[in-house]
């Protein structure tokens, strides 16, 4: 059984046929080209068995190696196929042409057989390592989405289709006040936390798809008011019913102008605050400080919680993510903190966070002075 199918686009053809020879001596399937345009053909002919690896020489008549590989680099199919050059001696304008399009390696002509055999297989192993590593991502990404379809969506889904029905069932004009209120109650709860799941999804998918960045440049601004954006804050969470820890605002007289968009601003302390409503015990005080460093805004949120686990601290930030999530069951996708470091990059803001397992966690946005200081 061969190793892996190889491509190999050369002109001169007594070269191409030994390159072809040391390569199924060592069990590789390959397939030849003698010119670029050649190769797209052979290419197109392969459908799903694309070869797995293609060795190309640059100079050749009708279509050029670095012709080649850009015709490679742009088609969706076959972006992701390790490339190496096969370059004459000294030839280093090409050399950093085909750097510029994406090429993997370089083999430099005259070769022996054993350096041509360990750069592909050096490639190969690479290419690999990195497949295996993506699907690593990928598997864990998709186990984390069913986790959270299965939980967190389903959850609240049940809770207002549940007292929906019983509404359907009852005669509301038999039911007292309190109990018409109590159902009214549970849906808008179970519709608030579903809103706010699918909104967390929609807004990763922007940080992702550059889509929130093209907000944050047609939306920012300079916020002179940046006071009125923590009262409005803080009025939310002490009118709240469901957040029953007091919170704290400290904060100067005047604040400085911060640059940017309102809206996400106002995103990243919800997600922030949420979470601290969510570890802290009941009662215990939340506060949000705000105070001037270097001329720009710096906010800090504090729980009195349960604190992270230093080894966790790198991980909290990724998107799905949750510290002990089967031991402890908590509520949330694991989106929150993912979504507030997406947007405190797009403020050009500093994120960091500081814990003690039982004692709380303290993050802290930094905003840089507005207008920027000007640098020498």
């Amino acid at each position: 059984m061969s190793k892996a199918k190889l491509l190999v686009v050369e002109d001169e053809h007594n070269l191409l046929l030994g390159i072809r020879d040391i390569l199924e001596l060592d069990d590789y399937s390959v397939v030849t080209a003698s010119n670029g345009q050649q190769a797209l053909d052979v290419l197109r002919s392969q459908r799903g068995a694309l070869p797995d690896l293609i060795l190309s020489d640059i100079m050749m008549p009708y279509m050029d190696g670095l012709q080649f590989l850009e015709a490679v680099r742009k088609n969706e199919a076959w972006v992701k196929i390790p490339f190496i050059f096969l370059t004459a001696k000294g030839a280093k304008g090409d050399i950093q042409q085909g750097k510029l399009l994406g090429v993997d390696d370089y083999l430099v002509k005259p070769f022996d057989a054993d350096d041509l055999l360990v750069a592909v297989e050096s490639r190969l192993s690479r290419h690999q390592a990195i497949k295996q590593a993506t699907e690593g991502e990928i598997h864990d990404i998709k186990r984390n989405i069913l986790t959270i379809l299965n939980h967190e969506f389903r959850t609240p889904l049940t809770l207002v289709v549940a007292y929906a029905d019983m509404l359907k069932d009852n005669n509301v004009d038999q039911m007292s006040d309190e109990e018409l209120l109590l159902f009214l109650r549970e849906i808008n709860m179970g519709a608030d936390r579903l809103r706010h799941l699918v909104e967390n999804f929609i807004l990763l998918v922007e940080l992702e798809t550059d889509d929130a960045a093209k907000n944050y440049e047609w939306r920012s601004h300079p916020i002179t008011n940046f006071s009125t954006i923590l009262e409005t804050i803080c009025d939310r969470y002490r009118n709240h019913a469901r957040y029953t820890n007091p919170i704290e605002l400290v904060m100067p007289t005047q604040l400085p102008t911060v640059f940017g968009d309102r809206e996400y601003i106002m995103t990243m302390l919800n997600e922030l605050l949420d979470n601290a409503f969510k570890f802290s015990p009941n009662g215990d005080p939340i506060t949000i400080e705000a105070r001037i460093v270097e001329g720009g805004l710096q906010l800090r949120i504090i729980d009195r919680g349960r604190g992270i686990p230093p080894k966790e601290v790198e991980n909290i930030f990724k998107s799905f993510y949750q510290v002990n999530r089967e031991q402890f069951e908590d509520q949330g996708a694991g989106s929150g903190l993912a979504i507030v470091n997406g947007l405190a990059r797009l403020h050009h803001a500093q994120l960091h966070v500081e814990s003690e397992e039982g004692k709380g966690s303290c993050f802290t946005i930094t905003f840089p002075p507005h207008p920027a200081p000007i640098t020498a």
